[in-house]
């Protein structure tokens, strides 16, 4: 089987790629021009280059295809130009599966996000069928996932896509290189610069396990059906002490209310603009987004797709110790 896989240089994808590799399948990497390759340095694959706003290099990339993992994002809570989210999260979503189609590729994974999902009030855990619409959707981030499943549901009714949606929630572990916002959180709390935090709560799971979801939705999931690939609920509190414990450092005990936060993250927005658009440490939908506590279960995963995890600890533990090995954490 020749499988086409998309973001095999980001973190995800990444883990992703060494499960198909793993599995014996002959995978195919679409991969920038110019983006970074150290995730796939040395892992048996055909690399070609293509972007997911250039169509014609699609076409090209699912070309004798059999299957598809659309891994590829743009994960960026906060962006200095926020339609660049919308066009690849969305349009070149939607250009890669019409590609892969007119290629003749038999069966599709998109990897869409709980983003896309209803947040329950009482902070009680959320599932693919929690009511949502895009008006409840924080951020740019948030609501071009939210366009590109919607627009991948259509495919998937209108032109009868042979497509199968995976909802990871936050995955944590190796080959974090950019790294990703929740990353970001990880590697500060190993240093001992995050003495204060807000009183919120994430669904934390190993990058590995979210990707071995994927090669079961492949195998198992129903066509037009979502499953959320999730880990364990724990309180920003949690995850922080956890972190503190594994480097041997005081868990911060200082909670912060939201209010007096959002003058600092809009400064924090505009310095970031002046100095070019890298993303701040703190944001105004970060904030937005931390007023309720993203909680979700993976029953369905593990009824219908024999998904399984391990304990968030041991993702924060294997998290901790690749940034630290790579020099993230001194």
């Amino acid at each position: 089987m020749k499988t086409l896989l998309t973001g095999a240089t980001g973190f995800l994808g990444s883990a992703v790629l060494r499960q198909l590799v793993d599995d014996g399948q002959d995978v195919r990497v679409l991969a920038r021009p110019n983006g970074d390759r150290r995730n796939i340095s040395g892992v048996k694959c055909e690399i070609v280059e293509g972007d997911l706003n250039d169509p014609e290099s699609l076409k090209a990339a699912a070309a004798s295809c059999d299957a598809l993992y659309h891994v590829a994002a743009d994960y960026r809570i906060w962006a200095p130009d926020p339609s660049e989210l919308y066009r690849t999260n969305a349009l070149g979503t939607v250009a890669l599966f019409r590609a892969a189609a007119e290629a003749g590729v038999v069966r599709m994974i998109y990897t869409s996000s709980v983003a896309t999902l209803g947040i329950l009030s009482d902070g009680t855990p959320s599932n693919e069928d929690t009511p949502v619409s895009r008006s409840d959707m924080v951020g740019h981030y948030k609501r071009s996932k939210f366009d590109a499943e919607e627009s991948v549901k259509k495919l998937i009714r209108d032109d009868q896509l042979p497509i199968v949606i995976v909802n990871p929630s936050t995955p944590i572990g190796p080959r974090d290189v950019k790294p990703t916002p929740t990353g970001r959180i990880i590697v500060e709390a190993a240093a001992g610069r995050m003495p204060a935090f807000v009183d919120t709560g994430l669904n934390i799971v190993h990058v590995d396990d979210v990707a071995a979801g994927h090669l079961l939705a492949f195998r198992n999931g129903e066509v037009g059906e979502r499953y959320i690939l999730g880990g364990e609920d724990l309180s920003l509190r949690e995850i922080l002490a956890d972190v503190a414990e594994i480097v041997g450092r005081k868990p911060p005990a200082i909670s912060l209310p939201r209010a007096p936060l959002f003058p600092f993250a809009y400064l924090s927005e505009f310095i970031a603009r002046l100095r070019g658009g890298a993303e701040p440490m703190l944001t105004v939908d970060g904030l937005r987004m931390s007023k309720k506590r993203m909680y979700f279960s993976s029953a369905k995963a593990r009824d219908r797709l024999h998904y399984k995890t391990r304990p968030a600890t041991e993702a924060l533990r294997d998290a901790v110790e690749w940034f630290k090995a790579n020099g993230y954490v001194k």
